[in-house]
């Protein structure tokens, strides 16, 4: 399952994320959408896990506090 990961600390990197979400299991990606010209973070990214995994990592970190922000976490949608 593809998960959204919202209003994320710009300092939060993959790596970070991968392990915030390695608590609930093993991460098969882990990524931050970067902003191609400032080279910033844009404040979400995407973390793919197993199903029961990610239905784990959901109702931990839903609306959970990273670093002073309060963090999104839900499946995600297509585009479209």
């Amino acid at each position: 399952m593809k998960l959204y990961v919202g209003n994320l600390p710009y300092a939060v990197d993959d790596g970070r994320l991968r392990e915030l979400f390695g608590a609930f299991g093993a991460p098969l990606s882990a990524t931050v959408v970067i902003d191609r010209a400032s080279g910033r973070s844009k404040g979400y990214g995407f973390v793919e896990m197993s199903d029961e995994d990610a239905r784990k990592a959901i109702a931990a970190l839903n609306r959970s506090e990273l670093e002073g922000r309060t963090i999104w976490v839900n499946e995600a949608r297509a585009k479209g």
